[in-house]
């Protein structure tokens, strides 16, 4: 009789302890299906090159289990229901029917769902990374039932699941970024509108960015270089003055103003006879990024936008653009 209730007593016990290793398993698997199938490939690839000494080691543990992800998703799914379909039955042996389903829907629910999906929502980098070789384990035990599931889904949904920004959507991103979004970024002002200006380079055109011709402060072929001259292209600032040839609109070329440095007012030369370089005459449909290809050539730093007129490519001057 005593040997008989010390049997029972250790199968209680034993029930037990599968139960609560059935539900800390089911916890698991749910917590690590929200919390692995959230890391998009690009933010793990991300995180490995330029986060955080600690981020990067977590990083490149989770992207070897990640890559498949169809063949993870079965897998976790597979165990997961296979730990929720066998937690009534041990628990059928301790308890009535009714009482069975009551506890095992408590118990999934809370801690197999609830509590396991708020964790590996806030510290899934960090689990998925400490537990991934169990996950390896996993993924070659439901190997053979996994894999034909998954490259189903791979069939039917297509296993590349690469999560990049449009470059609409990265501007606006970059702006979030921002500190002064008030979203805690770390990025000022200035950057965040360089950022946003590389990205548009792409739409934009010479004609968006040129200065008006009107605008533009330029110097005759044939004017006088005497100190009031001399004295105005100084006040101007600028490091080059185009040239033009009797009207401003017939730009012919540029000076340095360092060539200016050298000459003497009261000789009262003429531009002409001052070093004039060549100024290149780009259309107004041009890139930027064709515009800045050039520049960083160091042939010039400095283009005259041109309206194409018709389709045989006769052209007329419009303005100038001056890019410092």
């Amino acid at each position: 009789m005593a040997v008989e209730y010390e049997c029972c007593e250790s199968q209680f016990f034993l029930h037990i302890v599968i139960i609560v290793l059935l539900v800390l398993f089911a916890g698991l698997m749910s917590g690590l299906t929200l919390g692995l199938m959230s890391l998009s490939l690009v933010d793990l690839e991300v995180l490995a090159k330029s986060g955080t000494p600690k981020d990067r080691t977590y990083a490149e543990k989770i992207l070897p289990v990640v890559k498949k992800q169809h063949l993870l998703l079965c897998t976790l799914l597979i165990c997961n229901a296979a730990a929720m379909e066998a937690l009534p039955i041990f628990l059928d042996r301790l308890v009535t029917a009714w009482g069975a389903i009551l506890i095992s829907v408590t118990l999934i629910l809370l801690f197999g769902e609830i509590i396991p999906q708020s964790v590996c929502t806030r510290y899934g980098l960090a689990i998925g990374a400490y537990v991934s070789p169990f996950v390896r384990v996993l993924v070659w035990v439901c190997f053979p039932v996994a894999y034909p599931i998954s490259k189903l889904l791979d069939y039917l949904l297509g296993h590349e699941h690469v999560a990049l920004f449009r470059r609409a959507e990265l501007k606006t991103l970059v702006n979030m970024h921002g500190n002064e979004a008030g979203k805690g970024g770390e990025l000022t002002h200035d950057e965040t509108t360089i950022i946003a200006g590389a990205l548009e380079l792409t739409a934009k055109t010479a004609s968006d960015a040129m200065t008006p011709i009107s605008d533009t402060f330029s110097v005759d072929i044939n004017a006088k270089l005497d100190r009031n001259l001399i004295n105005i292209i100084l006040e101007r600032g600028h490091s080059r003055v185009p040239v033009y040839y009797e009207e401003p609109t017939n730009i012919i070329g540029l000076v340095l103003v360092k060539n200016l440095l050298t000459i003497h007012p009261e000789d009262e030369m003429l531009v002409k006879s001052v070093t004039i370089r060549r100024i290149p005459k780009v259309p107004e449909t041009l890139p930027l990024y064709d515009i800045l290809n050039e520049f960083q050539k160091g042939h010039s730093h400095m283009a005259v936008v041109v309206r194409q007129c018709n389709k045989t490519a006769t052209k007329s001057p419009m303005s100038g653009g001056d890019i410092r």
